[in-house]
């Protein structure tokens, strides 16, 4: 596995629930970018068309994802190569319902949070992480499946050569991804509450009844 076996996908849906489904989608493999728009089986919602800016408008005379070119397209690539997302989990059940399946996924949002065991990063949201890292992106507007794997693929390549440097080989770095892909995240600092800002670990010395 190298580079060139990396499918920089991400979604955009008419909600979060379980009813909801994709309505764009877009992806980058081997430098070459994919991005259309779908007719949904349920209308978009309000809440995601104020994040997205596509109403249902935009979508009514399209083709849907269950009968495309782009879903045969990317059953082909996924046998063999590697999906890599944001928060991969929501995208990987977006996608199953369409009927596509995912094996081998990186998560960079999981990775993120990996390289900061100090937990010094506020949160690991995309665009945040855009900014807070100073990731040179043009031509990508959040909440657009397009300008969303254009920052998506700029971060997996800082957190690719940042782990590069420790692991030296780039096939590692990859298998480490997936490894700490498939973990669940640990929370290492409480947002809330009045140990707001503090190590769950420091707490549970200190108050262990209160983080039970």
């Amino acid at each position: 596995m190298n580079l060139k076996n990396l499918i920089f996908i991400d979604t955009e849906t008419t909600g979060l629930d379980e009813k909801d489904r994709v309505f764009q989608v877009a992806y980058d493999f081997q430098d070459k970018e994919y991005n259309k728009l779908f007719k949904p089986p349920v209308p978009i919602s309000c809440g995601s068309m104020e994040a997205t800016h596509y109403t249902n408008k935009d979508v009514e005379d399209k083709e849907s994802f269950e009968n495309s070119e782009m879903k045969k397209h990317l059953e082909e690539i996924l046998k063999e190569n590697i999906f890599v997302a944001h928060n991969a989990k929501f995208d990987i059940q977006m996608l199953e319902k369409e009927g596509l399946k995912i094996e081998k996924f990186i998560d960079t949002y999981k990775v993120a949070q990996f390289l900061d065991p100090q937990g010094k990063l506020e949160a690991y949201r995309l665009q945040f992480l855009r900014y807070c890292l100073d990731l040179d992106v043009k031509d990508a507007q959040a909440h657009d499946a397009l300008g969303d794997i254009r920052v998506l693929k700029a971060l997996f390549m800082r957190l690719f050569e940042k782990m590069k440097k420790d692991l030296g080989d780039g096939n590692l770095v990859l298998e480490k991804m997936m490894e700490i892909s498939k973990q669940p995240i640990l929370i290492k600092k409480f947002s809330f509450g009045k140990y707001v800002g503090e190590f769950v670990e420091v707490v549970l010395k200190k108050d262990r009844g209160y983080l039970e």
